[in-house]
């Protein structure tokens, strides 16, 4: 059934539209600190938090649990956790793709050492969550808490939509532009994320990553600091699984999470025009990739092409 059918869409949604209003003057409210001093602490970003979850969303305050086990905020239903929420002072995440990335890196350590499959992170002006699939980040909502319009796709986070997959978001939704210049030393741009002790790249360079707290599960590292791909890295990354595909495992890897490390990869491949179709010549190595999408029913979830 799609969600639009439910029940408790349509009253979360009437919900989200009658106290989007009196969301945005509390919201106001809070920033008034920032205006006067030009800037706000974290904590302001919380409670505007706070109040989203509990007055526009259906979230009860008992709810809500703040600071478990270094998390900002984590959101829990009948003693389950459902939620790791990363709050940064007001403005800080928009529109910097470097403290987005920092911030992403952080919340996903924590859903990964409390064993969360959805994350999110905000500064009170906008709100990116995702849920963790095989080492990635799948958009699961990604909105402005200062638009003026309710946003109804917050349901997606609402007591009865948290823990629905989300089929039918966007794979090629994007939080920022191109804002962090290439120039940035390796060091800043990695901030406080743990690295691996081979690579010394965070865990979103990988293409698979068994558990964000722990390196040594991650496998094939496809992408540099900064967050470009790495074109000498990434074909052999795709031939890693293509040429060993022989078992339950390969290199590490569960069967299971085959199929969406080769669209990840293929994700990648695609950005540079790799992929059949898109130039004159292909390599072997992408050629073979989309014949191995095509199998397994992926090919669709590749943008471009």
């Amino acid at each position: 059934m799609a969600v639009e059918h439910l029940a408790s869409f349509e009253r979360c949604k009437e919900r989200i539209c009658a106290n989007w209003s009196a969301f945005q003057k509390k919201r106001q409210e809070r920033l008034k600190q920032q205006e006067r001093h030009g800037v706000a602490s974290e904590k302001v970003a919380e409670n505007i938090l706070e109040d989203l979850f509990t007055e526009v969303l259906d979230w009860r305050l008992s709810d809500l649990n703040n600071q478990l086990d270094f998390a900002d905020l984590v959101l829990t239903s009948s003693g389950v956790r459902y939620l790791v929420v990363e709050a940064k002072r007001p403005g800080s995440l928009a529109w910097s793709r470097r403290a987005v990335e920092g911030a992403l890196d952080q919340v996903v350590r924590y859903a990964a050492q409390q064993k969360v499959k959805r994350v999110a992170i905000s500064d009170g002006v906008m709100l990116y969550a995702a849920d963790l699939e095989h080492g990635g980040l799948k958009d699961r909502v990604f909105v402005s808490l200062a638009s003026p319009e309710p946003q109804e796709s917050l349901w997606w986070l609402s007591v009865h939509g948290i823990y629905r997959p989300r089929e039918d978001a966007d794979a090629t939704l994007r939080l920022l532009p191109e804002e962090s210049s290439p120039a940035e030393s390796e060091a800043e741009t990695a901030g406080s994320a743990i690295l691996h002790p081979k690579y010394c790249l965070p865990a979103r360079c990988f293409a698979y990553v068994g558990n964000a707290a722990r390196p040594s599960t991650w496998r094939l590292p496809y992408r540099l600091v900064d967050g470009s791909i790495d074109q000498k890295r990434l074909p052999k990354a795709i031939q890693a699984i293509l040429s060993n595909y022989r078992g339950v495992k390969v290199s590490g890897i569960p069967e299971d999470a085959i199929p969406d490390v080769l669209v990840r990869l293929a994700c990648a491949a695609a950005e540079l025009g790799k992929i059949p179709g898109q130039r004159g010549e292909t390599a072997p190595v992408y050629e073979q990739l989309a014949e191995a999408l095509e199998q397994l029913g992926k090919l669709d979830e590749v943008p471009g092409i």
